[in-house]
């Protein structure tokens, strides 16, 4: 009898120290902060189907609040709102919110806070995650060398931070490897979601030759107005460019959020969870090269693949012998961009 106890008592320890440090996806609710609307056809939208994604894999409670501009007070209010409501992992899903979230993260320190884009993380409830989107973005390049006929192809971009510089290079990168003669000329909004700025920036450079626009940006204004022009697009974040500008969508770099954010929220479940920042690309599926149109001829379609299953296997490297801090830094253009860093 006592041996029989024994080994009862044995087994519920193994047990026991098996399931250790494992919690319940009901002991934790994940809260989504978004810049723009999950219907906006770009970044906004990417991030809320990797949300729902999300909720499909694992069963988290979540919920989300759009249109919160990168304002410190305007990021706390909807902030400590889902805190008091029990909302334990809070998700910031644009740059400006960084210092607000290591700011809370100080005072919440029971809340696990996750910035996306930024650079900053602590050694316990604060990190940061992105994609190297700048791999699609290179092929998108080999498409966009293959089809200009001026050789000029225009940029519309964002902000001249290391992001959106790196993107335009690889970008650049890949137009250079099938086509030498052609130049991409950059044009800076100074706004990620703005679609007046972003169709005054488009329609500068048509009239300056372009006839393949593609973008850093969160609306589709860019491909309309090359639509418009009878020009050639290549979008970003996600495929609705082709219902926006179905004549002039060629393809686009596009975000898969969902398997990042069900590895973040795994981890944490886990009691895996740690604040080393998240940075995977095409190998993780986290980013991706939309359907090529056939626009592209069969020539780049066929290299695109080539080069994509490469970088997938890690057998060719864009920037080759750049670490990835050099990366997260980069400050300026290859030479065959043309704009300023201003």
């Amino acid at each position: 009898m006592r041996r029989s106890w024994a080994v009862g008592l044995l087994i519920i320890s193994i047990l026991t120290m098996a399931c250790g440090g494992a919690a319940s996806v009901d002991d934790y609710k994940a809260a989504f902060v978004y810049l723009g609307s999950p219907n906006d056809g770009g970044w906004t939208q990417a991030h809320d189907e990797g949300r729902q994604y999300l909720v499909e894999q694992t069963g988290i409670e979540t919920a989300y609040t759009e249109d919160v501009p990168p304002d410190a007070t305007e990021f706390r209010t909807v902030a400590e709102a889902y805190i008091e409501q029990g909302y334990n992992i809070i998700f910031g899903t644009t740059f400006g919110y960084l210092d607000i979230m290591e700011e809370m993260a100080l005072e919440y320190p029971d809340v696990i806070f996750l910035h996306c884009s930024g650079y900053k993380s602590n050694d316990s409830n604060y990190t940061n995650y992105f994609g190297k989107i700048y791999e699609p973005r290179y092929l998108s390049g080999l498409a966009a060398g293959a089809i200009t006929e001026s050789n000029k192809i225009g940029y519309v971009a964002a902000f001249p931070i290391p992001e959106v510089i790196r993107g335009i290079n690889a970008f650049a990168t890949g137009v250079k490897e099938v086509n030498p003669d052609a130049t991409v000329e950059v044009v800076w909004t100074n706004t990620w979601f703005g679609p007046e700025e972003e169709t005054q920036a488009a329609n500068a450079l048509l009239e300056t030759g372009a006839d393949v626009l593609t973008q850093h940006q969160d609306s589709a204004s860019t491909g309309i107005a090359a639509e418009a022009a009878g020009a050639k697009w290549i979008g970003y974040h996600t495929g609705y460019g082709k219902e926006a500008a179905p004549n002039a969508f060629v393809t686009a770099p596009v975000w898969n959020w969902g398997p990042l954010y069900t590895d973040l929220v795994n981890s944490i479940l886990n009691d895996e969870f740690t604040t080393t920042p998240y940075w995977a690309g095409l190998s993780a599926d986290v980013v991706d090269l939309f359907e090529v149109s056939s626009d592209v001829p069969m020539y780049a379609t066929m290299l695109i693949q080539e080069r994509k299953d490469e970088i997938t296997n890690g057998d060719f490297d864009i920037f080759e012998g750049l670490s990835d801090g050099d990366l997260l830094g980069m400050s300026y253009f290859i030479d065959n961009v043309i704009g300023t860093l201003d």
